[in-house]
């Protein structure tokens, strides 16, 4: 064969083989359908063989299909042993942090107080669609993100904790008729425009929660508005004729904007730390322990009664 086995192809290969639909078996996998087939023709060119028997209407597995699938699942099971057995002795522990300054972000940065003979190394995605595979790949060690996302891959093994419920908030542009209030009773949303897309706290999952909670409330979101991320785009956006944004009540502050908190009832975001099965690095328990101090110190498990989760 003249080439080394692809790990994600073989793993890719496996669910199809499961599933016995193109479909379904991306569903799992939370990629393109026409990627999954790229990869499964990937993997016959290496391997010299038809691994599957495809019309429109079925897929089967070939005689060297059922073979490889044996192979692959006991290889697979090998590898990821491997990994787990060996993770606490290597120098690199990749988070995704979703974005700057918010929950994730701040509780990597706490954690960091605790490398000792390793190091965190941060990136972000676009939440847990996203994530999880390559959790399970071995390429990402630990996402942050609503629990559980909208479509669940049986094929990767996790663990997740709920860290933090957080509040939700109004970003408000200036000269805003409700930007001189206190606070904003949620009745107060009936038809008015919001932009749900904004900010670095923006997952697939937070879209599903934020319009969750915005037609429950009798608003109109905002559909035309691209997502925007970072500081100084948010900035540039959220400013007079623009509608307000939904975001965390702990986003870090946006110039000239006013951020005001939901109640009545308050709506909440359920942050959740996600991170390979049998996870052995010391860079878990720092950020274990990161979350235990930040919940102490700011009381994160004092909710108000009143209270809306998706």
């Amino acid at each position: 064969m003249g080439h080394d086995l692809d790990i994600r192809l073989l793993r890719h290969f496996v669910v199809v083989a499961e599933e016995l639909h193109f479909s379904r078996a991306a569903a799992r996998l939370f990629v393109a359908q026409q990627a999954l087939s790229r990869d499964v023709g990937r993997l016959e060119q290496q391997l010299g063989v038809r691994l599957f028997d495809r019309t429109t209407r079925r897929v089967a597995l070939t005689a060297a299909g059922a073979e490889l699938l044996d192979r692959s699942r006991a290889l697979l099971a090998h590898h990821d042993e491997v990994v787990r057995d060996l993770g606490a002795v290597t120098s690199r522990f990749l988070v995704d942090a979703v974005g700057a300054g918010i929950t994730p972000g701040r509780v990597l940065n706490r954690a960091r107080r605790y490398e000792e003979g390793f190091e965190f190394y941060s990136r972000r995605c676009a939440g847990l669609a996203e994530a999880l595979p390559q959790i399970g790949a071995g390429e990402l060690d630990v996402a942050f993100g609503v629990w559980p996302p909208a479509a669940r891959s049986t094929g990767v093994r996790v663990q997740h904790r709920l860290i933090r419920e957080e509040p939700l908030g109004l970003l408000l542009p200036p000269g805003h008729r409700l930007a001189e209030q206190p606070e904003v009773p949620a009745r107060e949303l009936e038809g008015l425009e919001v932009c749900r897309r904004a900010g670095d706290h923006v997952t697939g999952e937070w879209d599903d929660l934020a319009r969750q909670f915005l037609t429950r409330y009798g608003a109109r979101p905002a559909e035309a508005h691209p997502p925007v991320r970072g500081g100084e785009e948010l900035a540039h956006h959220v400013r007079d004729g623009e509608p307000p944004v939904l975001t965390v009540l702990g986003h870090p502050p946006v110039p000239g904007a006013t951020l005001l908190p939901l109640v009545s009832p308050v709506p909440l975001l359920p942050w959740s730390m996600v991170w390979r099965d049998r996870e052995r690095h010391p860079g878990l328990a720092a950020l274990h322990r990161a979350v235990d101090e930040l919940r102490s110190a700011e009381n994160w498990n004092d909710l108000p009664r009143d209270t809306w989760r998706p």
